[in-house]
Formats: C-alpha cells, structure tokens, sequence
C-alpha cells in the first residue's frame, strides 16, 4: 500500500464517481479503477459498493478513509515539518556565553533571532570563556561566546570570528576617591583592593599587575556583581569597557591609562557543524552585525 493508493481512496469518496474521482487526480479512469480494486484485495475487503447512483464506501470503506485522511494529513505535516527543520526553523539552539557578551553584542542578535525563529528552543548558559570551549568540544553548546581566543586540544577544530573589542575600565562606588576622576592609572589601582572576575584575574590581567595585586583581590562571577561589589564599597570593580552599560546610579566609572585592551569577544562553533539551526542562527548575525558577518564570511572562506 502507497500513499497514492489513500489519495485515490479519499479522491473516489468525495466525489463518488470513477470518472471525476480520476480527473482530479490528473490520471485517466481506467488506471483508477485497476489500483481502488488491487487495494481492495490487499485490504481483503470491498471498501467501495458500484452502484447506479455512484460509488459509496462501505462500512470497511468508512474506517478505512478514516484512517486514510490522518495519515495523509500527517504526510502533509511530516512534509511541512521536514521543511522546516531543514530551514532551521524548528530545533534547539544552545549557547554559551561570558557574561559581557550581555551587554553588547548578543542582546540584539537573541532578541531577533527569537522573533525571526520562535520555534527554535533557545538553550542559553552563563559561562566562563574556558568551560563554554570545553562544553563546545564536547558537543554540549553549539555556539560559545567568550573572551579571547579558545585554548586548547580541539579548538582547531572550531570556527572562530571576533565580535567586540574591549578595554579595561575601573568602577567605583561614588564615596570612593576615584569618583569624578576621568582616568586613573594602573599604579593607583596596584595600592587598591580590587574586585574582578575570576578569569581576568587568571589569565588577561596577569600581564597588568602584579601578580600579589590579583592574588589578594576579591573575585566575582559576572560584571553586574563586579559592579555591585564596587557601589558597597569593598574595592575598585575592575572589567571591560562595555561594563559601562550597566544601568546604576550609584557608581562611577573610570578609564585605566595606560589603555589596556582586553582579549576581544570571540563567537565559536564547530566547523562540522551542519546544523541548519546554527546556519540560520549565524545569517541572524550577519544581518544584525555587518561587520561581523563580513568577518565570519571571511574566515569560512579560508
């Protein structure tokens, strides 16, 4: 039994008539009547009753067709679905992400992602720039976002294109001697407590101080708390520039002289990676980032 065996079916009971049943089918009369009668045999019941006032189904025929119109109907869905999933329309999308990337760029890119592609579900997950590349290698995310280049066994395998740059600012609370000042500079900061994120304290910002200076600072999770512990006073809040988006009234920010630029924002991905969900989720990029797109275009290229 073949799909076109039900649509024959379902086309002889809705018009009742052998003839019409085959013109809108597109095929001649005879051929219709040879396959009704071939599924009949193979059914091993009469499913249609010939009469003189046209061909009516049987009670065999009546839960056959039943039948028959859910499964086309699903046919016609699976068809749909299929479609779909291959657009990158349905499916799952995680992501990983440092939390920086919050600020700028990724609130725009997710917010037109999820209205461009809201059957997509979005897995999203905070994470330092270390364990989203871990989690990336080992299949967990399919996109991670995180500072600096990805380290490590694998990552050559990983596609890998720049989406912000950065430099260090410093964040006070407004009792602090720093607040109104429009730079400070990394000797000032040295005499400090600092507070910074666990990462910078372990990797990007050893080539800035001291390592007894970042030994003994207060470490914190994201850039909200960093700022947070600033406004209470603990310490400076130490962090890119981009922190200065946070919406606080109680805390000021300052420039770090020298200039000191951290690692940019990297987006990674497999590059075996043919999901159709990633593809589109990567034009959305494309589309709300031009600059980026250029340079993820760029290094697909290569």
């Amino acid at each position: 039994m073949e799909a076109r065996h039900l649509r024959y079916a379902v086309a002889l009971a809705e018009h009742g008539h052998f003839g019409r049943a085959a013109a809108s089918l597109g095929i001649a009369q005879p051929p219709l009547s040879t396959q009704i009668a071939a599924l009949e045999r193979e059914i091993g019941e009469r499913l249609f009753d010939r009469t003189s006032r046209g061909v009516l189904p049987t009670a065999a025929g009546d839960a056959f067709l039943s039948r028959a119109r859910t499964a086309l109907a699903e046919m016609d869905h699976a068809r749909v679905d299929a479609g779909r999933a291959a657009r990158g329309e349905t499916g799952r999308l995680r992501i990983g992400f440092t939390g920086s990337a919050l600020l700028d760029p990724l609130p725009g890119v997710l917010s037109r992602f999820r209205r461009t592609h809201q059957d997509v579900r979005l897995a999203l997950h905070d994470v330092d720039s270390a364990d989203g590349t871990a989690a990336l290698l080992a299949g967990e995310l399919d996109v991670s976002v995180g500072r600096g280049n990805p380290r490590g066994i694998g990552t050559e395998s990983l596609v890998t294109v720049p989406i912000g740059a950065d430099q260090l600012v410093a964040v006070v609370s407004l009792a602090h001697p720093f607040a109104g000042c429009a730079s400070v500079d990394v000797a000032q900061l040295s005499g400090e407590d600092l507070v910074v994120s666990r990462e910078a304290a372990n990797t990007y910002l050893r080539p800035v101080f001291d390592p007894s200076v970042l030994d003994g600072a207060t470490t914190a999770r994201d850039i909200h708390t960093i700022a947070g512990l600033a406004a209470c006073c603990v310490g400076v809040g130490l962090g890119p520039q981009r922190m200065r988006r946070i919406a606080r009234s109680d805390v000021w920010f300052c420039d770090v002289t020298p200039a000191t630029r951290l690692p940019d924002l990297q987006m990674s991905f497999r590059r075996t990676d043919r999901s159709p969900v990633l593809a589109a989720f990567l034009d959305v990029v494309r589309k709300n980032c031009v600059t980026v797109g250029a340079r993820l275009d760029k290094v697909l290229a290569r």
